[in-house]
């Protein structure tokens, strides 16, 4: 009885400093933002001090569970909110993975559907789980308690509106949500895989930001010297496949960035990117 006493203390004993060093570790009081390494394909994890846990898009496949492992506490299997920017495989399939393995409260996407297997499955399991899909338009906003803000700024409604009228087969990537998170003094733009003549639609409104995550992968129709000199990102990160057969990032887009000085990382060279800001200053994770 002795030692089975001893084991369930010391069992105990191990439990509570797991706990105390998880807690201390994930909730630190700082906005975290994690550009997963899933290859070719988006998946950007978000963290708040008010406990909220936000992700936009999956990747192609089920790397982005091993990153929300690594960043979010043992017990806590709960996601708040997943948006869905659009419904390329390189974004969604992740997220059938997600919603198996986590509870989900909100599901966010853009109104048009795919047409994918991919996305008939997604679609699919939404309705298992009694999850119906919310549309984002722009000036939609996603906020907590600590004073995040995820706005939409595209796409606006009229956009979405002609397309439907006109029965044409849409761009997705044109569709796809761009989001500008507010954190106190800290801005980050996400803008999936819109090209440039969306994203200068969207510059002025997005303003000089802190960090910018860049376009459909660094595609060289993404974005444009114009779009950087509105936005003057101090950081920008590019989720990238190594040795892609696109050819990401484009030479055009990192000699964009590097006339402009402004640094820039890739998931295809360093792996996960992590973001932490206090809201008056950011640093990079380990």
């Amino acid at each position: 009885m002795k030692k089975l006493l001893i084991a369930i203390f010391t069992a105990l004993l191990i439990t509570g400093v797991l706990f105390l060093f998880e807690y201390s570790k994930f909730y630190d009081g700082k906005l975290h933002i994690v550009v997963c390494d899933v290859g070719q394909g988006d998946a950007i994890f978000i963290t708040t001090p008010a406990k909220t846990d936000v992700l936009i898009d999956g990747g192609p496949d089920q790397k982005v569970l091993s990153c929300l492992s690594d960043h979010m506490p043992f017990w806590d299997k709960t996601i708040e909110a997943i948006i869905m920017t659009h419904p390329d495989a390189d974004h969604s399939t992740g997220l059938i993975h997600v919603l198996k393995r986590y509870k989900v409260l909100a599901f966010y996407t853009e109104e048009v559907k795919g047409t994918t297997q991919t996305f008939k499955l997604l679609d699919s399991i939404l309705a298992d789980k009694n999850l119906s899909a919310k549309f984002l338009y722009a000036g939609d906003t996603l906020k907590d308690n600590s004073g995040m803000k995820l706005i939409t700024l595209w796409p606006t409604k009229e956009a979405i509106r002609e397309i439907v009228q006109n029965r044409s087969k849409p761009r997705l990537n044109d569709i796809s949500v761009i989001g500008l998170l507010t954190f106190g003094n800290f801005k980050g733009l996400f803008t999936a895989d819109a090209g440039e003549k969306i994203e200068n639609q969207i510059e002025s409104e997005a303003g000089k930001i802190t960090l910018l995550k860049i376009p459909h992968h660094g595609s060289a129709t993404g974005m444009n010297d114009q779009f950087l000199r509105v936005v003057q990102p101090e950081l920008a990160v590019i989720s990238v496949g190594n040795k892609n057969r696109y050819d990401h990032p484009t030479a055009k887009i990192l000699d964009l960035l590097k006339n402009r000085n402004i640094k820039y990382l890739r998931t295809d060279q360093d792996g996960k990117i992590e973001i932490i800001t206090d809201g008056k200053k950011w640093w990079l994770g380990p």
